[in-house]
């Protein structure tokens, strides 16, 4: 059905045409609806119909591009990127419905992120970045559907970048064993791979070798979105861990971490992977009385420990599956014996020209005498 109603909002169309979708809102009586498809309908066929030399940019409406750019994110990108979207979008198209393209202009952007950056200047540039994002879905394209995108000058807002908290290990092992024993497994798994909580969540037994004691994560944290492989090998802990879960797994289910829960979208009850389990650490944390941090924080710790055992970086880089260096230095807590053979040395010189000042100054003041 292309013409339905919201509660509380009013009628829409949503169609597709030549594999394009299209969508309009929120019309006050059905009649207004089917009269805008309809004409909607006719400039789509008009478009699609010009010969290829002759196309060029149309101004699109807005919410016609944000669910473009949408359907896109939850094809090629995670289920965590695109709910992230989807939190953006209503934001926007609730400020910019009924507008097209072409009508939001730069200035009109800006005062929307100043007025984001009165939460943060992190939430102003996750906008900034996302919104520019959105824009380019639509230019780049062979024949492209908008002509500017108004957020192409605006830059990012500075930030104040201070030094990620990674908690000491007999804190880790402390939330760890207070823990129930499924959750215990899965905190192990995280802090044995140093994988992200996204990639042990989608983990199924396919992933597991034991006879080779490795285990492969997948990961779209690289361009263009790709489900990408990384193999690493199992630790000790983590070999018998796994080898313990496999004897008892229940074969009717490939994830090795699941659970039992009821659909928002069905109302029914289901079984399936996890998504995301941010309360766990906030309980434990407080539980165990110690400061809170997450998931990600068992990565930074991981990495931290080999680098200050003298682990390459290259080495470090490929188990964390980051594509460039620099992320992966930014993981890096620890201060390197370089570093510190640095700092002797600056000691050094400056405890010696002061020495030779202070020896000097003391000459010069007895030949005065």
């Amino acid at each position: 059905m292309s013409v339905y109603s919201v509660k509380g909002k009013g009628w829409r169309f949503d169609f597709t045409l030549k594999g394009e979708r299209y969508t309009g809102a929120w019309f006050k009586t059905k009649r207004e609806a089917k009269q805008a498809e309809a004409e909607r309908r006719k400039e789509a066929r008009e478009r699609t119909s010009a010969p290829q030399a002759e196309q060029t940019p149309t101004d699109t409406g807005f919410l016609e591009l944000v669910n473009r750019r949408l359907d896109h994110v939850r094809a090629y990108n995670s289920p965590q990127h695109y709910a992230v979207l989807c939190s953006l979008a209503r934001r926007w198209v609730q400020r910019w419905d009924g507008l097209t393209c072409g009508q939001i202009t730069q200035e009109m952007v800006e005062d929307f992120v100043l007025e984001r950056s009165r939460v943060s200047a992190y939430t102003a540039n996750r906008e900034i970045q996302s919104l520019r994002a959105t824009f380019n879905f639509a230019r780049k394209r062979k024949n492209p559907w908008i002509k500017d995108n108004p957020v192409e000058g605006i830059a990012f807002l500075p930030l104040e970048k201070r030094r990620k908290y990674v908690p000491p290990l007999e804190d880790i092992f402390k939330v760890i064993s207070l823990a129930d024993p499924d959750t215990q497994d899965y905190l192990w798994t995280i802090r044995e791979t140093m994988g992200r909580s996204i990639e042990i969540n989608r983990m199924t037994w396919e992933d597991v070798d034991l006879r080779n004691r490795t285990i492969t994560l997948y990961t779209r944290k690289k361009k263009g979105g790709h489900l990408t492989p990384r193999t690493i090998p199992m630790t000790k802990r983590l070999h018998d861990l796994m080898s313990r879960r496999q004897a008892r797994r229940d074969p009717s289910k490939p994830w090795l971490f699941w659970h039992t829960y009821w659909s928002s979208k069905t109302g029914e009850k289901k079984t399936g992977p996890y998504r995301e389990r941010k309360r766990i650490m906030k309980t434990l944390c407080k539980k165990a009385g110690v400061r809170y941090f997450r998931f990600h924080a068992l990565r930074h710790c991981g990495a931290s420990i080999m680098d200050r055992h003298n682990v390459p970086l290259g080495s470090i880089q490929r188990i964390l599956g980051h594509e460039s260096r620099e992320t992966t230095e930014s993981y890096l807590h620890s201060i390197g014996q370089a570093e510190r053979e640095a700092m002797s040395v600056f000691e050094e010189i400056s405890e010696k020209s002061h020495t030779e000042s202070h020896t000097a100054g003391e000459r010069k003041l007895s030949l005065v005498k």
